[in-house]
């Protein structure tokens, strides 16, 4: 099949893009703005591949997304373009809104442009809009767990513009037909995690024996989902997923926030002994405004009707996370100096 990715120079989308081209075989054709948190290294393994292409743009370029659409006969769109960072939205909500709102409307438009015209490929055609659990605002600690059905109370203005992207690519599959498929994913983590985000940078932080910061006391919980279990299961929603339907993607992982800074340090303690343990690391730091308490994915859906299901276990992945944090020097290293 022929892919657009879009973002595919970013954490999730680079994953996305080597399962598709490097695993599969598939013709990947990457659309990436290049902004601050996208990195061309993430693609070194599968940047010389005769099916694989990138082409730096902005999805808020109509013409040229509709361009490459028809270009490259394209089959799906992966839409996972985004900015993404809570505490970046908090500071500077107006890029999150470009981006993710007009972008994402934009994409739409383009690729119903595309799917309008294209007669050969009108039934085929899948449009996946990658989005995320923070749409569904969070959860008390002791219950309840997120489901397709669940109610949209996005807390952060990074989690109302995802619900607003949400929001757009439904209608345009109701109200024009688009085959549009929207996923909601648990928080990823693993090989070429961007160093804002919280595992990469308490992995590097202790590496180098400098404070671990945790908001508050610690307590919010997470679902945990292994990046390349989440680029496995957009590609199995791409390829076998229904029109119209969601699908919710998380592992069963749930940890608190301190659960996970503890469990790096002990990691990394075992691999790299240092004069005092990691966790003396540990600093307490106020709280960010509107921090969800807890996130928790029922996955049952994907599991039941694609047959995907997580592989990679917390434990497995966080080793894996963290040993390759410490022999890639070369990709991380760089980013510091930004």
């Amino acid at each position: 099949m022929n892919f657009l990715v879009t973002g595919g120079a970013g954490f999730i989308g680079s994953a996305v893009c080597r399962h598709l081209a490097g695993d599969l075989g598939h013709d990947v054709t990457n659309l990436d703005k290049l902004t601050y948190a996208a990195n061309l290294s993430s693609l070194k393994t599968i940047e010389d591949l005769e099916n694989y292409r990138f082409v730096q743009g902005d999805i808020c370029d109509e013409a040229l997304v509709y361009r490459l659409l028809v270009e490259n006969r394209i089959d799906a769109v992966l839409h996972l373009a985004a900015e993404s960072h809570v505490d970046r939205s908090i500071t500077g909500p107006g890029e999150f809104i470009q981006t993710n709102i007009v972008g994402t409307s934009t994409m739409l438009q383009a690729a119903r442009r595309y799917w309008d015209e294209d007669l050969d490929k009108s039934d085929s055609f899948r449009f996946v809009h990658v989005s995320t659990d923070e749409v569904y605002g969070d959860l008390p600690l002791d219950s309840g767990i997120f489901t397709e059905d669940s109610r949209y109370e996005p807390s952060s203005p990074y989690a109302a513009s995802k619900a607003s992207s949400d929001h757009l690519a439904r209608a345009w599959g109701r109200t024009y037909g688009l085959p549009v498929i929207v996923t909601n994913c648990s928080n990823n983590y693993g090989p070429y995690h961007f160093p804002e985000k919280l595992i990469p940078l308490v992995v590097l932080n202790a590496l180098a024996m400098k404070p671990l910061p945790v908001y508050g006391k610690g307590e919010n919980v997470r679902d945990w989902l292994f990046v390349e279990d989440h680029a496995n299961a957009l590609a199995t929603v791409a390829l076998k997923g229904a029109p119209g339907e969601t699908y919710n993607i998380g592992s069963n992982s749930e940890r608190t926030n301190l659960q996970v800074v503890e469990a790096i340090c002990d990691l990394i303690d075992a691999r790299r002994p240092a004069e005092k343990p990691r966790r003396d690391l540990i600093e307490f730091v106020t709280d960010r405004p509107g921090h969800d308490l807890r996130y928790a994915i029922d996955a049952s859906k994907i599991e039941n009707e694609l047959a995907w299901k997580s592989s990679v276990t917390f434990e497995e992945g966080l080793a894996r996370t963290i040993d390759w944090f410490i022999e890639n020097e070369w990709w991380w290293k760089p980013l510091q100096a930004r």
